[in-house]
């Protein structure tokens, strides 16, 4: 079963994703920050992170940095980059630092199932 990372300061965003994601008998955990998101990372086997762009703690570029250093156990996951602003450059950087896709919030479940089918994580 592959587990996905919720880390998003959102309550229904996390709520909406694990519901999304539990259709697709994924194990979900979630982070409310960075720090903790990190944390679950280096203590869990995770498969994609749905990263949130105003995940308190860190920008998303500290995140994506500090996880491709988090140690040479840790398999890298697929980061979708989870953002509410369509500005390129925002995404341009996120893409630079680690992210393998984005997504734009609010999302409803073909966006979100979209975004996992383009990405190869649901069929």
């Amino acid at each position: 079963m592959k587990r996905c990372l919720i880390a998003d300061q959102s309550e229904i965003i996390r709520k909406v994703a694990r519901h999304y994601l539990e259709q697709l008998s994924y194990d979900v955990v979630e982070a409310d920050c960075a720090d903790e998101a990190l944390e679950f990372c280096r203590n869990n086997n995770i498969d994609v992170i749905l990263l949130d762009w105003r995940l308190p703690g860190k920008t998303p570029v500290e995140f994506m940095t500090a996880l491709r250093f988090s140690g040479e156990n840790t398999r890298r996951p697929l980061v979708i980059y989870a953002t509410s602003e369509n500005d390129p450059a925002d995404i341009s950087r996120a893409f630079s630092a680690g992210a393998d896709t984005y997504m734009l919030k609010p999302f409803d479940q073909a966006a979100f199932m979209g975004t996992l089918s383009s990405a190869g994580l649901a069929a």
